[in-house]
């Protein structure tokens, strides 16, 4: 049987970072296991070749939730990447924090519980600068020489241009950088690409240490437990193509599955609410409620209008524009194939501008023909702006099929259930279809398509967004960090699963609350964090109560 000092489960964002960090600096083996295929593939490279996929491709896995009943028995996807580098090799590439005070809650949570590790703001801030390469901002909140390579788009769309001027007209600022000193405003995001290229968790982080010896990566291995022997995790049983396999574990092993995955891998290995175990006929390792609760998602919901000229993406991916396009990448390294399709963005408070923002927004220069939108919908020019609650309030669960571990996960998300969230859905829905009414966007619009402008009433736009709502992409919160006197914390503040030793647990699913924005620079600071806690470089802190 092999052995190695460490095991990575999950060769997404989170895991790709921990897995080269331990491999660098810790000195032992590592074995990360990633369920998925290559990440090498023209279309997850380039930066738009997400929306080539994004309908059915081997690199997604489609989870499918249960019928949600609050929005009238819907059920809808929640794709996750199944491919190595997971979420950050097949997403819009958009760089996005979120707000100091996201963190600087999770110290508070933790408070008088961390062990002197803080999880404020200035305790996680080194971890994201140290790995971000940006192009254009250099400051005490980026980096320039970290693996992560950070740019601005490369090709801008008219519609993105005058959707951020339309913005402005109704009083919000222009913001140049939304991981700057304020989040509020209208403005372009950074992505994580360069010169048309996809710089994923597996690209920076991984490809830099394949040919070191302590490495060792497989793909296409699904995990079906963590062997847990007197308390301690002492192995990994997975299977591939070849057949069922283990693997034994010197020193520790971590778990980055993902917020849907990594629930259901603590509890096929008996770590989880007892009765829920019980009931599968799997034996009891550690009683831990909180495994599978706490699921949080940034719900969106769109809102479509067709243009009045050939203004965005459209066709731009086929015939005659596709080999132009191609043209113009290759020989001047510039046009639509340098942009990742969703180059402008706002966060906007509209209930009380000065205060946080409530509602993200992201402009898609494309009518985007979801499913539920077929009888409304015909393909043509126009742009999608999609709105997004930033700090959900609902939440939902992950539960077992079965014991069997090839049957998917339960999922039941429970988007917008919180009327605080349709509340505050249906007021930013109102904002950006007066941002559409407003020039110079308006004067390039012929109609909005979805929801009705007619009938802005709060119960229209509220069935409007029961229809049409949606994940951001964003799962968190599964296996959450927690204070000693929580029963539902099932991690400590050092990413340790609480009752069995030698595990942690390092994706999103870790987090207490669910960050103001875009999760994959979140997700890949806590698989850095988590490579330092094992290490023990995180024994003193800024926001450790010791040090206030």
């Amino acid at each position: 049987m092999n052995e190695f000092d460490f095991v990575v489960i999950g060769g997404g964002s989170a895991g790709c970072v921990a897995a080269a960090r331990l491999v660098a600096d810790s000195g032992g083996t590592v074995l990360l296991l990633e369920a998925g295929h290559s990440n090498r593939h023209p279309l997850l490279d380039m930066p738009p070749g997400i929306f080539k996929m994004i309908n059915g491709s081997k690199f997604m896995r489609y989870h499918r939730t249960t019928p949600q009943a609050h929005l009238d028995g819907r059920v809808h996807d929640i794709p996750q990447g199944n491919v190595l580098g997971g979420g950050s090799s097949v997403n819009a590439q958009v760089y996005m924090r979120g707000r100091p005070d996201d963190y600087d809650s999770w110290n508070e949570i933790l408070r008088g519980n961390n062990d002197g590790v803080g999880w404020g703001w200035k305790d996680v801030l080194p971890h994201f600068t140290r790995m971000e390469g940006n192009n254009r901002l250099a400051n005490d909140l980026h980096g320039v020489s970290g693996p992560l390579q950070v740019s601005d788009p490369g090709h801008i769309d008219d519609m993105s241009r005058w959707f951020v001027q339309s913005v402005q007209a109704l009083g919000e600022p222009f913001n140049p950088d939304f991981n700057g000193p304020s989040q509020r405003g209208v403005g372009f995001y950074q992505f994580t690409n360069r010169n048309g290229k996809r710089s994923s968790a597996a690209y920076a982080f991984i490809s830099p240490q394949l040919k070191n010896p302590k490495l060792t990566v497989k793909l296409g291995a699904e995990v079906e437990k963590v062997i847990v022997e007197n308390g301690r995790a002492v192995g990994v049983a997975y299977r591939d193509k070849t057949g069922t396999h283990q693997v034994r574990v010197k020193r520790e092993v971590v778990l980055a599955a993902g917020a849907l995955v990594t629930p259901k891998i603590l509890m096929l290995s008996g770590i989880g609410p007892a009765n829920h175990l019980a009931e599968h006929g799997i034996e009891l390792k550690a009683d831990l409620a909180g495994v599978g609760q706490n699921l949080i998602d940034h719900p969106e919901v769109p809102i479509t209008a067709y243009a009045n000229g050939p203004y965005g993406y459209y066709k731009q991916g086929d015939g005659w524009r596709m080999i132009r396009n191609g043209l113009q990448f290759k020989m001047f390294g510039s046009g639509p194939v340098t942009s990742a399709g969703v180059e402008a963005g706002a966060f906007v408070n509209p209930h009380t501008p000065e205060a946080p923002p409530t509602i993200q927004a992201f402009c898609v220069p494309i009518v985007y023909l979801d499913r539920d939108a077929q009888e409304e919908l015909k393909d043509g020019y126009g742009v999608t702006i999609t709105t997004v609650v930033v700090k959900p309030k609902s939440r939902g669960d992950v539960r077992l099929a079965s014991s069997n571990p090839n049957d998917m996960p339960v999922v039941s998300p429970n988007l917008l259930k919180d009327t605080a969230d349709m509340a505050a859905m249906v007021a930013g829905q109102r904002f950006f279809l007066q941002a559409m009414a407003a020039d110079p966007l308006a004067g390039r619009l012929t109609k909005v398509a979805v929801p009705n402008p007619a009938d802005t009433s709060d119960e229209a736009l509220a069935a409007h967004c029961k229809r049409f709502v949606k994940t951001n992409y964003h799962p968190a919160g599964t296996a959450k960090m927690g204070a000693d006197g929580d029963h539902m914390a099932v991690l400590d503040a050092q990413m340790r699963v609480r009752g069995i030793d030698g595990l942690r647990v390092c994706d999103m699913s870790a987090v207490p609350d669910i960050n103001a924005g875009n999760t994959n620079a979140p997700a890949m600071m806590l698989g850095d964090r988590c490579a330092d806690l094992i290490m023990g470089r995180l024994n003193h802190s800024e926001s450790a109560p010791d040090r206030m």
